[in-house]
């Protein structure tokens, strides 16, 4: 008697434990609930809907992605189980056939750490990468989806920096996203700016974020205009991205001379140097090699912009 009635209260205890308010279900966004599991922990939470205000005393039926639910769920307000990382689309009907009236999509993330497997981690860059050509608030995020996940699909992204809200664009094949920082350019950055990428794979959530200031990502473009004179004597041009006045905006340039079978990325080289100037001469025994050259923010210490380089074969020289 003593073991039934404790089952009994275990049971009730439990029931009571699901259907008690969780503090771990959020309103990501309209229609879309995140409700939070722990990692490796069998998970059984009811999560409540509503399928509108004004529908109080209609015949309301659900369903789940689509399919009728076993047994069926009648009414405007109910709540159902989401067991383990079961998520799905819940739409409700105006009567069993009846017409589509609205959904809530409940997706599940794993909590606390997040326990990320739909993106990729790049070495020394997390999981997110974001580049810009300028100072003027513009930059690309990129990012990339494992093997296994190739078909996740972003469900919101968020840009702030401080109380303002940045506009941002997701990429096509949503493997990016485009932003915009109003900010004046000529303003010192006392905040950095919040990037947070929601994506999913099926009914699983994972969120991304990175925080950077805008000095920290910016990379300039090619340089232009790179040339020779004198046989011995290159000269080139600020990127036509790069924000003006060049006094103010200043470039530091990485020159470097390698043997014409080598990359400009090697590191064996003939000759290498840092210089402010816009031209550099280059006084070498050999008649073939392959003159590099890069740009890089003089007061940030930024990222490298790509090499730009002639290949010089004796007479004949190609930029």
């Amino acid at each position: 008697m003593i073991s039934l009635l404790l089952v009994l209260l275990s049971s009730a205890l439990c029931w009571a434990s699901s259907h008690k308010p969780n503090e771990n279900i959020e309103t990501l966004m309209d229609n879309v609930l995140v409700l939070r599991v722990p990692y490796g922990q069998d998970s059984m939470k009811y999560v409540p809907l509503t399928c509108g205000e004004t529908l109080q005393n209609q015949t309301v039926f659900w369903k789940k992605n689509g399919q009728e639910l076993d047994p069926p769920l009648q009414g405007n307000q109910v709540s159902v189980l989401v067991e383990e990382m079961n998520g799905g689309n819940y739409t409700c009907h105006l009567g069993p056939d009846g017409k589509y009236l609205n959904h809530t999509t409940i997706m599940i993330q794993l909590y606390p750490d997040n326990r990320t497997v739909i993106l990729e981690e790049r070495s020394n860059e997390g999981h997110i990468h974001c580049s810009s050509p300028n100072y003027q608030g513009i930059f690309h995020c990129t990012w990339k989806r494992t093997g296994s996940r190739a078909n996740a699909a972003v469900l919101l992204v968020k840009a702030e920096r401080h109380l303002e809200t940045l506009s941002c664009q997701v990429d096509a094949d949503g493997s990016g996203v485009h932003c915009h920082n109003a900010s004046c350019l000529f303003e010192e950055e006392q905040h950095r700016i919040s990037l947070t990428v929601y994506i999913h794979s099926h009914s699983r959530l994972e969120a991304y974020r990175k925080d950077f200031f805008l000095r920290d990502i910016v990379r300039p473009a090619k340089l232009s205009d790179l040339r020779i004179r004198d046989g011995k004597v290159f000269s080139w041009n600020y990127p036509d991205t790069w924000d003006t006045p060049c006094t103010f905006f200043v470039l530091q340039f990485q020159v470097k001379v390698v043997d014409n079978h080598n990359s400009c990325n090697s590191e064996k080289f003939l000759m290498e140097n840092i210089t402010a100037v816009r031209e550099y001469e280059v006084n070498v025994k050999t008649k073939r090699y392959v003159f590099c050259v890069r740009a890089q923010d003089m007061y940030t210490n930024g990222p490298w912009s790509p090499w730009s380089q002639c290949i010089v074969n004796k007479h004949h020289v190609s930029c």
